[in-house]
């Protein structure tokens, strides 16, 4: 637990103590589901619904099998992401994610509520007892943190397409964007099978969906900070930001597979400056902080050095 970082420990940890709270509330209350009615995802329309159940639902659980793999997931991958990106923009990263995959399920579930004009009826048959509509409307709860988790192993498969992994039972490594594609196509197909598991795979989905458009914003969007330090994609856009201008008196930077940085000198005798040059060693220095710790690991005179060399 020491060596993981602030965000997945703390995340790890307030997941297993939600799943311990529900156990004993359950216990005392002799079987019920006190915390998960409060907290889990209830379907908008149905009289338990409230707004803040979109955050709380990733923290409930409904079983040990369950808990164990997301938290086992969670630490896997969790740990990797954000020793890259920091934890500010992990935790940002899950929490929007975790809604995401939530407003996914609620608007799956309305599609079945309007596709089968449940609407017209005032009570439904469930296990041969009859029960009205608006307790029907209240079984629709949703929980777990599997949405947030699925994101989780997108962001990964995308920052180390090409990272191999060893995934049981296969007997062979197989490439993380392989790995990633492949539970994505699991879920999509689950999502449109006739056999009702209990998953809510159109909620793994969301998660992976608005992960996706999440990153591929950021990696527009180098400028201001949040974008995967690690990846070849936005040193690619460094490389360019300090090494694409060629100025008398200055270094230069290539970017290199093996991410060390090549420099050259330009030498020009009739141009003299005694404008202050900042060393390749400094600029190093920073891009490798940026590589472990993320951008907001940076000090403000970091950033601003960082600033004034992209727009020289």
């Amino acid at each position: 637990m020491r060596n993981i970082p602030i965000v997945t420990k703390n995340l790890l940890i307030v997941n297993v103590v939600a799943f311990l709270a529900c156990m004993l509330m359950d216990k005392s209350m002799g079987g019920g589901s006190g915390l998960t009615d409060m907290f889990g995802l209830h379907f908008f329309l149905a009289s338990d619904f409230h707004i803040y159940q979109l955050v709380t639902y990733m923290f409930m659980h409904g079983g040990f099998q369950h808990i164990l793999f997301n938290m086992f997931a969670l630490w896997m991958f969790g740990c990797v992401v954000e020793r890259v990106w920091g934890p500010k923009k992990f935790l940002f990263y899950y929490i929007v994610c975790g809604v995401g995959a939530g407003l996914f399920q609620e608007a799956a579930q309305y599609i079945t509520y309007v596709a089968k004009d449940m609407a017209a009826y005032d009570y439904v048959s469930v296990n041969g007892a009859r029960i009205t509509m608006e307790q029907y409307l209240n079984l629709w709860t949703t929980v777990g943190a599997s949405g947030a988790i699925y994101a989780i192993l997108l962001a990964f498969g995308m920052i180390y397409p090409n990272e191999r992994l060893f995934i049981f039972p296969l007997p062979v490594p197989i490439k993380a964007k392989f790995f990633v594609i492949g539970y994505a196509v699991i879920e999509l197909v689950s999502t449109f099978s006739l056999s009702d598991d209990g998953v809510a795979h159109i909620a793994h989905l969301g998660g992976m969906v608005f992960g996706f458009f999440l990153i591929r914003y950021w990696r527009k969007q180098i400028g201001n900070g949040y974008y995967q330090s690690n990846s070849a994609d936005a040193f690619d856009k460094l490389k360019g930001m300090f090494g694409g201008k060629r100025r008398a008196g200055r270094t230069h930077f290539t970017y290199t597979k093996n991410e060390s940085y090549n420099q050259t000198y330009e030498q020009d005798a009739e141009c003299k400056t005694n404008e202050k040059v900042v060393s390749q060693e400094e600029i190093d220095r920073i891009l490798d902080k940026i590589r472990k710790s993320g951008y907001d690991s940076l000090t403000q005179s970091e950033k601003q050095m960082l600033f004034d060399q992209s727009n020289k």
